[in-house]
């Protein structure tokens, strides 16, 4: 299947009235959802923009931001959108990297500042309310093999990647994904993760694909008082994000309303996934990335408790196994078509078409997938292998943490040694006691040989935490405590 009816269009006829976008000041409905972008991608051609160009997208979480994905996708332009927390230098190098000279932005001071001379859009030029209201434009035929987005990796390690997603990567995906976690016309999927990553853009898809409708909370809105505020009843959450809701004293309430959270971007600690279950949430654990346009395994209503804490089984329209070494290999309908850099592309997979994600893993007889780290995390300290993600997840059994970083240090008798940065419930924590916690539970050459702090400047961007800051940081810090 090489061409399908635009699945806007096709949500258009059949749930016309229901609830497509809902925002603070409006709902639109699924008609005028179909309008606003076949307008909008009218004004786009009009203004210059052309079949297979790549155009950014600089903008916060918001309606209009959308209508213009979605417009630019239906005249076969290739949507970019950018990080609007990264800073100017980086988005220079972001839009270099993809030879972009195309901006879609509210703020012109910005658009001096990383575009220079490039052509630069205003979304309320492109966007405007009043063309919700016009006549049903013509349906059209979409390829799933354009090129539709091009999604920037997280650069946890430093570099981010310019990944090519076809249009066929995301609607295979929602497809998937919808099979296992059930959407329907009336539910509601609450937009908390940002449209630069692929795991905000794929719950648009999802959405689309079932008659759902996704809810925009304005930018200072609480994640708590948006639950309660639009009656969500679906969520992709962070683990940070997690552990923020169930401090919250209503979360108890909320999860009446709720039919399932799904769990991304990074490793759950089990004492948080512990404390939801507890709480009765309906959480999903997952495993994903960029290049397979979002999840790739999902746990199930029907897991049993003991495989919820897996990462879950691969949900259709995609393939993994492990290969000889430990690594997940990847494949399927959702892979993307390779990176970008400035007018080429590649897509490094093997002679049978398996993409190896860096990441480390185990499959069990039934099929569940346990994540155990990145390939380039490990480091050698006195001969010895360290996966940091082994040391993270154990440090996290401990009742008063809530996260945990460890990177390795320069040391001039073993190599490196690592240290590990601690985020506990009430700030604190002593680091003999937690040396003595990890002595019970690993090799001693495991212990960090050094406890922090967690750092107010180690942020997430979108997704998950940069590993390269706490590297620099436990470069510049001086030790807190040497554990003995």
């Amino acid at each position: 299947m090489d061409k399908i009816q635009c699945p806007l269009d096709e949500a258009a006829e059949i749930y016309r009235e229901q609830p497509a976008l809902i925002c603070s000041d409006r709902v639109i409905s699924y008609q005028e959802y179909r309008n606003l972008v076949s307008t909008t991608a009218q004004k786009l051609k009009e203004l210059g923009v052309e079949e297979g160009e790549r155009v950014a997208i600089l903008l916060p979480n918001d309606w209009r931001y959308v209508i213009i994905m979605m417009a630019l996708l239906r005249i076969r332009a290739i949507a970019c959108p950018l990080n609007n927390r990264a800073p100017p230098q980086g988005l220079r190098t972001l839009l270099d990297k993809i030879a972009c000279q195309k901006l879609i932005t509210s703020s012109r001071q910005t658009a001096r500042e990383i575009f220079g001379d490039g052509k630069v859009f205003e979304p309320q030029e492109l966007v405007k309310s009043e063309d919700a209201r016009q006549n049903s434009p013509a349906q059209i035929e979409v390829d799933l093999e354009q090129p539709a987005t091009i999604v920037f990796t997280s650069g946890s390690l430093g570099v981010p990647k310019a990944v090519l997603h076809s249009y066929g990567n995301h609607y295979y995906n929602a497809n998937g994904s919808n099979q296992n976690i059930p959407l329907q016309p009336g539910d509601r999927w609450l937009l908390a993760l940002p449209l630069f990553h692929v795991g905000g853009l794929s719950i648009l898809f999802r959405c689309l694909l079932s008659g759902a409708a996704v809810v925009i909370p304005e930018k200072d809105e609480g994640l708590e008082g948006s639950l309660i505020r639009y009656n969500v009843t679906h969520l992709s959450l962070v683990p940070t994000q997690l552990y923020r809701l169930l401090r919250e004293e209503s979360a108890s309430k909320i999860r009446s309303k709720l039919r399932a959270i799904l769990l991304g971007g990074a490793a759950v600690p089990m004492n948080l996934l512990e404390q939801g279950f507890a709480y009765g949430l309906p959480l999903y654990t997952s495993y994903g990335l960029s290049e397979m346009a979002s999840q790739v395994t999902t746990t199930s209503a029907d897991t049993s408790h003991a495989n919820r804490f897996t990462s879950g089984k691969v949900l259709p329209h995609r393939q993994l196994r492990i290969s000889e070494t430990g690594e997940i290999l990847v494949k399927g309908e959702t892979l993307f078509k390779g990176y970008i850099e400035r007018e080429g592309s590649e897509l490094p997979v093997d002679s049978n078409g398996w993409f190896a994600t860096g990441d480390l893993g185990q499959l069990d007889p039934d099929g569940y997938l346990t994540v155990t780290g990145r390939k380039d995390n490990m480091f050698i300290s006195g001969g010895e292998n360290i996966q940091p993600e082994e040391i993270e997840r154990t440090l996290c059994e401990h009742t008063a943490v809530t996260q945990a970083v460890v990177v390795p240090v320069p040391d001039e008798e073993f190599d490196s040694r690592p240290v590990a940065f601690v985020q506990t419930r009430d700030g604190k924590f002593n680091p003999q006691e937690m040396a003595k916690f990890l002595e019970q539970r690993l090799a001693r050459y495991k212990i960090p040989v050094a406890f922090y702090d967690w750092p107010e400047s180690a942020g997430t961007e979108g997704m998950k935490f940069n590993r390269e800051i706490f590297r620099r940081l436990a470069g510049q810090t001086s030790t807190r405590a040497n554990p003995k």
